[in-house]
């Protein structure tokens, strides 16, 4: 019972390990080979893309298709301030300024706000040279809205899909969104290559210039001959054998993880003040769904008299772990002196959003464990209201 229940730990079965020892027999153990080929292309089809580039990281996909946009310093991004500190990362790297702006109630970019950053920036004359929208949790950017906004400024669209891969908007992959998308395999996304990410895009040429970047920016040629300042970003060809086991399974574990999301529904449905953030999971455009990466709950503590932190640290006596959602980028430190667009959203999501394990290697008595914790935790709180 002392077992600790993670958050989204690896689910890993005996085809991944079988996958690993392949490509570890093959002799291909350096960087590239066969399996990173064959991983680009299974990939590239899975999302409805024609191009993948398999790199060492969500964020090294994100960096590089800003650098090859030409996106540097003077430069401003628009990007979601309810995200990852990576995504802001990527666009530091560059030298370029990220704008933020707030959320809507799905987590994900306020198409409103936007056209409110675009209309503020542009009358004072910046270059806006990408908006970068982020699928919060697996649930997918209102890629219509956003794309016509930035179709309507001459403005890209770069997607961050770290956290939806698998995921739909209107039939299509959320990976075969914006000029280029960026995926994540970390160990504790929907899929893992235990580290590593990918682009995905359309443009051929586009895809070999990212190649080219991330090999170093190596001429053909003998010697070693260097134009372009380049990265050390590519996948090796041990991990892309891992995510082509990963990929292969990829459906069914994000249907254990919308069964857990179901049993999440009906254990906070009859609780005052709780619910599921971001429900419905699916639309009533049945091509829309997310992939149900996390499961996270939303408590209004005026109405339950109890936070997401009571909840979360009620857990953590268990030795389940619980997360609260993102913590915005305008109230991160490192970023506060950056320029945001934003009404209050994400802050009142960041403290009234808890996310709750939802791994699909989470079992029938680990899922046990932790859902008697959440109502043991209510039924108390409720009687000693």
């Amino acid at each position: 019972m002392n077992e600790r229940i993670y958050l989204s730990p690896p689910d890993v079965t005996q085809l991944e390990e079988d996958a690993i020892v392949r490509a570890f027999r093959s002799g291909w153990i350096a960087p590239l080979g066969p399996e990173v080929n064959a991983f680009e292309d299974e990939l590239a089809e899975y999302c409805d893309r024609k191009h993948a580039v398999a790199l060492s990281s969500g964020t090294a996909a994100l960096h590089l298709a800003l650098v090859a946009l030409g996106v540097g310093p003077g430069d401003v991004v628009i990007t979601a301030t309810m995200t990852f500190a990576a995504t802001a990362n990527a666009i530091m790297y560059t030298g370029a300024e990220p704008v933020f702006v707030d959320c809507d109630e799905t987590g994900n970019i306020d198409p409103e706000l936007l056209i409110e950053a675009f209309e503020k920036l542009l009358g004072e004359g910046r270059t806006v040279k990408a908006v970068l929208p982020i699928d919060l949790l697996g649930k997918v950017v209102d890629h219509e809205r956003v794309g016509a906004i930035a179709e309507k400024y001459g403005v890209p669209v770069l997607s961050d899909a770290a956290e939806s891969l698998g995921a739909t908007y209107r039939g299509k992959s959320s990976g075969a969104y914006g000029f280029a998308a960026a995926v994540s395999f970390n160990g504790n996304k929907i899929m893992t290559t235990s580290g590593g990410g990918a682009l995905l895009t359309d443009d051929g040429e586009l895809a070999q210039h990212i190649r080219y970047l991330a090999t170093q920016a190596r001429q053909p040629v003998v010697h070693y001959e260097h134009t372009d300042v380049g990265y050390n970003y590519r996948m090796s060809n041990l991990l892309a054998a891992l995510g082509r086991a990963q990929l292969g399974r990829l459906d069914e574990m994000m249907e254990r993880r919308h069964q857990l999301r179901l049993c999440y529904s009906d254990l906070v449905a009859e609780i005052p003040g709780v619910s599921i953030f971001g429900e419905p999971s699916v639309s009533d455009d049945s091509t829309t769904h997310d992939n149900w990466w996390l499961t996270s709950i939303l408590i209004d503590e005026q109405i339950t008299g109890y936070s997401t932190e009571d909840l979360r640290k009620a857990l953590a006596e268990k030795n389940i772990e619980a997360r609260p959602l993102w913590k915005p980028m305008h109230l991160q430190p490192v970023f506060e002196s950056y320029r945001a667009v934003v009404d209050g959203t994400s802050e009142r999501l960041f403290r009234t959003g808890l996310s709750l394990p939802s791994g699909s290697a989470l079992n029938d008595n680990g899922f046990s464990r932790v859902t008697s914790v959440i109502s043991a935790f209510f039924e108390a709180t409720h009687d000693r209201a």
